[in-house]
């Protein structure tokens, strides 16, 4: 009997897992996105306002924002457009009402930056790292996520996918502690968003660039009130 073929692994893949790691040391445990508002509310409360928690994210915030800008950004960079890279995370920026949200997202992404700019340092990288040093720019986590996803030569479509999971993850693991849920509650959502991922990260490369921002007032307002909420265990 011949050996059989042995599966080769995609060249991309390594570079994939490790920019999409939830554990990355950026400081993503410190931020709930509003969820614990939702759970001192008592909005969120059980496996199953959780899981509608998580799938509202996905499909009506992530689908129209952050895992969109992570889209754009990597086209940016596809067409070597540093100013489009700049004005992008320009209007990342702006689109964040919340307070908090802005900052968190500025904070990921300046961190998530300095972990691989020392693995590569091509002319997109020094410019837009000196248009944050000059204040045109913020670092907003999306925009950086999106520009190391071109760089790493991952696809465009395993790049929308990897965010939208790494964030579902967060979502997760923070609903887990709050709420209070078992872990294999966690576990049984994260599986049960698979399908809504995929259909999700379809959506977002079908998205017209027009939709970009699309806001979601409830949530906005949610994040805001955490800032002023009487005992608090996350930053956001």
């Amino acid at each position: 009997m011949g050996k059989r073929a042995q599966p080769t692994m995609q060249n991309y893949l390594p570079q994939l897992l490790h920019l999409s790691d939830p554990t990355l040391p950026i400081g993503g445990f410190s931020h709930s996105s509003g969820l614990e508002t939702y759970v001192q509310l008592r909005l969120v409360k059980d496996e199953a306002s959780t899981e509608e928690f998580v799938r509202n994210m996905i499909t009506n915030n992530l689908r129209y924002n952050d895992a969109a800008v992570v889209r754009f950004a990597y086209e940016a960079c596809m067409r070597g457009d540093g100013d489009e890279l700049v004005a992008l995370d320009q209007e990342c920026a702006a689109l964040k009402a919340p307070m908090e949200l802005k900052q968190a997202s500025r904070k990921l992404g300046i961190r998530l930056l300095r972990i691989f700019e020392r693995q590569v340092d091509p002319d997109l990288i020094r410019d837009y790292k000196k248009a944050i040093e000059q204040g045109y720019a913020d670092g907003q986590y999306a925009v950086v996520f999106g520009l190391y996803a071109y760089l790493f030569k991952i696809p465009v479509q395993a790049a929308v996918y990897s965010f939208l999971h790494t964030s579902t993850v967060g979502m997760i693991t923070n609903a887990v502690k709050l709420v209070p849920l078992g872990q294999l509650s966690g576990q049984d959502i994260l599986f049960r968003m698979y399908a809504v991922m995929n259909e999700t990260t379809d959506q977002v490369l079908a998205l017209d660039r027009s939709l970009l921002g699309v806001c979601n007032i409830g949530f906005d307002i949610r994040c805001m009130q955490h800032e002023r909420l009487y005992s608090r265990l996350y930053m956001s």
